[in-house]
């Protein structure tokens, strides 16, 4: 789901993967651990299956939804020093259902799919299927510094989305 949007094309891509893990399983080397080799296989099938869709331009987008370009968390939170002036909303006193609630699981999964494309690959590997930082930042391609950059820009977008609906 973090390259595809919908359900049915993120559920033909998991399909390809097992029949090209199933047709490639002589190839494998052992290089990496099973598990980052069938993601890659993954990664690489949608990365494909996105490139193709997004020559098709839905109707819904011809008016844009750039990615935003401001900071990636409110600059008045932070002091002339450059630290935490106040530090984020705290929800410990927010009752416990409210944040585990249906609605706020739905309100995440809203926040990650609205995401760039880059950094939701990183917040659904990192914090959804729970993959290490080394392992997500090989899979993806990129350095470790730029997977730290992209999960916390992630993970600071879904924060600012919660922040509004729990006030």
């Amino acid at each position: 789901m973090a390259y595809v949007r919908d359900r049915q094309a993120a559920e033909d891509v998991v399909q390809e993967t097992w029949l090209a893990v199933l047709r490639g399983l002589d190839g494998f080397e052992g290089r990496s651990s099973l598990k980052t080799w069938v993601f890659g296989i993954a990664i690489n099938l949608a990365r494909a299956r996105h490139r193709r869709e997004s020559r098709i331009l839905p109707f819904s987008q011809l008016f844009g939804r750039g990615e935003s370009k401001g900071p990636t968390v409110d600059p008045s939170r932070f002091g002339a020093d450059g630290m935490w002036s106040r530090g984020p909303a705290g929800w410990s006193d927010l009752p416990e259902a409210r944040v585990l609630g249906a609605e706020t699981l739905n309100r995440v999964k809203v926040a990650i799919a609205g995401l760039p494309r880059a950094q939701r690959e990183v917040i659904v590997m990192r914090d959804v299927v729970g993959m290490e930082a080394a392992e997500v930042a090989e899979i993806v391609g990129i350095s470790a510094e730029n997977q730290r950059v992209r999960l916390h820009r992630a993970r600071a977008a879904v924060r600012k989305v919660l922040e509004e609906y729990l006030r």
